[in-house]
């Protein structure tokens, strides 16, 4: 398991349509509510996925 915390920084292997592969961490749990640094798009992705994607 990944540590990540609230306010951390991902790098997505897959770019958000904006072009950003940036999100930024705004809630933790088992699933994470992350915030695209680019266009400030939110969504809530399950904690198993995301692992696989950084």
């Amino acid at each position: 398991m990944i540590k990540i915390d609230v306010g951390d920084i991902l790098t997505l292997k897959k770019p958000h349509p904006c072009g950003s592969y940036k999100w930024e961490v705004l809630r933790i749990g088992q699933d994470l509510r992350l915030k695209c640094v680019g266009c400030n798009h939110q969504m809530m992705i399950a904690r198993k996925s995301i692992e696989k994607s950084i």
